[in-house]
């Protein structure tokens, strides 16, 4: 594989630093309250217990308890695990708990394996923790009023994930709420045959500061980021066996009813490898995307301040936990809120979302110089799709200023009425390289009348193995979005070779051509919501 170099890797290094250094101050700011509630495993505040439970292998998990107030002697009740996101503490779920606890379930939250006090080393949602979930629900019935023909799980992040693998392995599960989780892990982070690197460093650092990450982990990591091309075949195999969508055929023997929830600019967890195991499965199901970046969606509940997200995963577990007809599962399964806008969507199923189709041809040769960042790029991970959530203030670029030497630039016609770009938008292009490897990056950006572009969606492509001078196809698909695009605007498609987000394999003097063969015409093709 080819490394990048050092002086070309200036923007890179110094993004990895930032992204490291707010991985720490995201597992260093729960310390002073997850030490005192593990060491208290008697204290009650109401329904509210800490307790040190059995995990998979003979180590200890700490966890927390939550019981409805005022219930019968020998009644039972639902069941509701949730395994802690990735670098945080038992505490974290406490305020959605407590709002379950007192309609009625019992919830019990468990910090994560590797994380904090909890024993063990982190194994990335590897086959311990699909253990660790079966051994707390074990724990629960024999310690807590619960159901056992009545069991969900649910959580944030690595949470989400460990929830749908234990639905795939733990029959027991009859609900899951995936929030901002993953269902392919190499989709998310390894999409486009491309290193996110921003994405991988900051769930390293976290890791690092709040645990004690395997060394399993540590040398996967490590051959990930060192751009170990040798080493890709066994990151894809240890990647495969921590993706929900492995285990497909179980879950849906299961037959659990699975809901999902994540944002369109969730720069961990990618949204189109979830709408993808959206589609495959084949009972309960629900999917939900909002504006956001990864977690923010959910962020403002896990404070106990209203939030859609958790409200309907509240519904959602009402019934099919519960048997409550409250109207969720007559809905229309897919709900999408655009970026743009206040209101939510619904579709029959995520092949609806983008039934209209916008055919944008990429006519003429383009000519790109690697290794210099023209000024497109993708943001900072966590913080630049969270602006455009709160403030709807997207990743920007004056189009007109981009310098076509390192910048393919192809713009559509102004639209006479609104554009609702719905979906996943796919490049098909002819690419000739002057080297065996190279990445590029593609942006789709809403261009106003002064140039101004706003970032719709982009996505990486790297390549090995390829013969200098000859061409060869490449299909593309961008990460899926809902924006809409005013009247008077335009469309541009930005392709250029670095990225922060990324890690990029473009060796020194390599250009990149993009082409349209007539035989084989190049184009952007843009799903469209239809009026």
């Amino acid at each position: 594989m080819v490394r990048p170099k050092p002086a070309l890797r200036t923007t890179a290094s110094i993004t990895t630093a930032a992204v490291l250094l707010a991985g720490a101050a995201l597992g260093a700011a729960p310390a002073a309250t997850a030490a005192p509630a593990a060491a208290s495993a008697s204290t009650k505040a109401g329904g509210l217990t800490f307790h040190d439970i059995p995990g998979s292998g003979g180590i200890t998990l700490k966890g927390n308890v939550l019981t409805p107030a005022g219930a019968a002697a020998g009644a039972k009740h639902p069941l509701i695990v949730f395994p802690t996101s990735w670098a945080m503490p038992q505490i974290e779920y406490l305020a959605q708990a407590q709002k379950l606890a007192d309609s009625g379930y019992v919830v019990v939250s468990y910090t994560s394996r590797g994380f904090w006090l909890s024993g063990g080393e982190i194994e990335v949602a590897g086959p311990p923790d699909i253990a660790d979930a079966s051994a707390v629900i074990d724990w629960a019935l024999e310690h807590t009023s619960a159901d056992p023909d009545r069991i969900g799980m649910g959580g944030v992040s690595y949470g989400a994930g460990i929830s749908l693998l234990a639905a795939g392995h733990d029959p027991r599960v009859k609900a899951v709420a995936a929030l901002s989780g993953w269902a392919d892990l190499i989709d998310s982070i390894y999409s486009g045959r491309t290193q996110h690197l921003q994405a991988a460093a900051l769930l390293g650092g976290a890791g690092l500061v709040t645990g004690r990450p395997s060394d399993e982990l540590t040398q996967t990591l490590k051959d990930f980021l060192g751009s170990k091309l040798e080493k890709e075949p066994e990151m894809i195999a240890w990647g495969k066996k921590r993706s929900p969508a492995t285990y497909l055929d179980a879950i849906n023997a299961n037959g659990a009813a699975v809901m999902m929830g994540n944002a369109w600019g969730d720069t961990i967890f990618p949204p189109n490898q979830y709408a993808s195991f959206y589609d495959k499965l084949t009972g309960p199901k629900r999917l939900e995307f909002r504006p956001g970046d990864h977690a923010t969606a959910e962020l403002t509940g896990l404070f106990g301040l209203p939030n859609d997200t958790w409200t309907n995963t509240r519904r959602w577990f009402d019934r099919y936990l519960k048997d409550e007809r409250n109207g969720i599962d007559t809905e229309l399964p897919v709900q999408l809120k655009s970026r743009t806008d206040k209101g939510y969507e619904g579709y029959p199923d995520w092949k609806s979302v983008g039934a209209a189709v916008n055919r944008i041809p990429l006519d003429g040769t383009k000519k790109v110089w690697a290794n210099v960042d023209s000024g497109a790029n993708g943001g900072i991970t966590l913080l630049s799709n969270a602006l455009d959530q709160f403030l709807k203030l997207p990743p920007t670029v004056s189009v007109p200023l981009l310098p076509r030497s390192f910048a393919g630039v192809w713009q559509s016609e102004r639209y006479g009425t609104e554009q609702r770009v719905r979906g996943t938008s796919r490049l098909h292009t002819t690419v000739t390289s002057t080297k065996p490897s190279g990445t590029f990056v593609a942006y789709l950006y809403d261009v106003g009348p002064l140039g101004v572009g706003k970032l719709v969606s982009n996505a990486p492509y790297t390549f090995h193995g390829q013969t200098p001078g000859r061409p060869f196809p490449v299909d593309l698909e961008l990460y899926s979005t809902a924006y809409d695009v005013p009247a008077g605007h335009r469309l541009a498609l930005v392709i250029d070779t670095v990225d922060p987000l990324y890690i990029e394999h473009n060796p020194t003097g390599a250009q990149l051509t993009f082409s349209s063969p007539g035989t084989d015409p190049s184009h952007l093709s843009v799903p469209l919501r239809e009026k």
